[in-house]
């Protein structure tokens, strides 16, 4: 459906520049991600919210930083580096400068025995621990009876900062309602889980700003896991009523086939068009909605109840690199990315051309030739092929224009693909046989 401008590698451009910075819920990290951000596509605002600061049932943690984390046998040597991945220190450990013993130092380690050579990647947002991850490999090497373990971080009172932008509608007889992209950015090291959906989304915002013919609102917020979706709902109360669609993007640079997660509603628009390109143009799976996973949970919790889905390439838990230290720069490449942003924009044009058309000629089968439909026939709209309608594409649009069918409804009763539809609508209307509803 879409003609892309953004290339394969401007989008992996983004995924090698977010991939290395240390994320977190708070601190730097998730500052300098939203920089970044700021710094491609125009007019994201960053919010702050204090820690402490009461959010639905929740509360906005302490700020955590980090500075260093190191391992080392008592003769100084280092067998645990931080800084040789971001991965080995625990999310939210609490300072540390001590000599433990083994049997003390393995509590606080985290491997996974069935990859021994990858390295996980764990947390502790909210409860007060100190860890490493590492692989099984260097667990094995850990031998001595004591250790020296130094972890420089700060946890105190801070904030937690969000990104957002709304890219408002512009086209004539524009729609009220908002289509609502959520994304987290809030993991270190994992290019898949979380940095490929940044640098799509990114690429996204610059082609809906750069258009002049949107009929709808579009809102992109880049927030940390969990407490960041909370928080901007627990702020947000009154713009939620204007959410049509939305969508959560996440682990969308690998080469697994498109997988929809539903929303919490099952039978949504936004259901019903990832459904139509998931299936019949991508080969990919929708799966029900169940209230775990990413921040679709908390859009779709019963007093929301937002009709907002999840999409991925290889779902969250179901891939062998997920959350570990193989989610990495080899793991995503530029063809999945580029596939996934196409799919978006796939999406966007079908939200952007839905309607229930009507019929200003409901009476009998309206004379087709005089109006010079008959030479239509066969055109389409740009390049592309699926955009070409028949005759029967157009009956079956004037046959179903009764306001209580979709374009999508009307695609999937005839069989017929749904740019052709939209574009057979567009013919219909610039010749008064179809109106928008009022």
């Amino acid at each position: 459906m879409t003609d892309m401008a953004t290339s394969p590698d401007i989008l992996y451009g983004h995924v090698k520049n977010i991939y290395p910075v240390f994320r977190s819920i708070t601190g730097k990290g998730i500052r300098q991600t939203l920089e970044y951000i700021s710094g491609k596509v125009k007019d994201l605002s960053i919010s702050h919210v204090a820690s402490g600061t009461e959010v639905l049932d929740w509360t906005v943690p302490e700020e955590w930083n980090a500075y260093g984390a190191t391992i080392r046998r008592t003769t100084g040597e280092v067998m645990i580096d931080w800084a040789w991945c971001n991965l080995h220190l625990l999310q939210y450990s609490i300072p540390v400068h001590a000599r433990v013993s083994r049997s003390e130092l393995e509590k606080h380690l985290y491997w996974i025995e069935e990859q021994p050579d990858l390295i996980p990647y764990r947390t502790s947002y909210y409860r007060k621990d100190w860890g490493f991850c590492l692989s099984a490999h260097q667990r094995s090497l850990l031998t001595d009876d004591e250790y020296d373990v130094d972890i420089r971080t700060e946890l105190g009172p801070g904030r937690l900062s969000y990104g957002e932008i709304l890219i408002p509608a512009t086209a004539p007889g524009q729609d009220t309602g908002e289509v609502l992209f959520s994304i987290h950015c809030c993991h270190p090291a994992l290019a898949n889980d979380n940095a490929s959906s940044v640098a799509i989304a990114i690429e996204v915002i610059r082609e809906l700003q750069a258009r002049t013919d949107l009929r709808l609102s579009y809102r992109f917020i880049f927030i940390p896991g969990t407490i960041g979706s909370i928080t901007w709902l627990a702020r947000n109360r009154d713009t939620v009523r204007y959410i049509r669609h939305g969508l959560v993007l996440s682990c969308l640079g690998d080469a697994g086939a498109p997988t929809y997660k539903q929303s919490r509603q099952g039978n949504a628009a936004i259901d019903r068009y990832a459904a139509y390109l998931v299936q019949a143009r991508w080969g990919g799976k929708v799966v029900p909605f169940e209230p775990y996973g990413y921040d679709e949970r908390q859009y779709c919790s019963p007093g929301f109840n937002l009709a907002v889905g999840c999409l991925m390439r290889s779902p969250n838990g179901q891939f062998a690199q997920y959350h570990t230290s193989a989610d990495n720069l080899d793991f995503v490449t530029p063809a999945g990315l580029h596939a996934s942003f196409g799919f978006i924009m796939d999406l966007v044009a079908m939200m952007e051309k839905d309607f229930h058309p009507i019929s200003l000629c409901p009476y009998g089968e309206p004379q087709l030739g005089r109006r010079g439909l008959y030479r239509a026939i066969g055109g389409h709209d740009g390049d592309d092929p699926e955009s070409a309608f028949d005759q029967m594409t157009l009956l079956w649009v004037l046959n179903l224009a009764d306001g209580k069918h979709s374009l999508l409804d009307i695609a999937q009763r005839a069989g017929k693909p749904f740019p052709a539809v939209a574009a057979a609508a567009e013919a219909l209307m610039r010749v008064d046989l179809l109106a928008r509803p009022a």
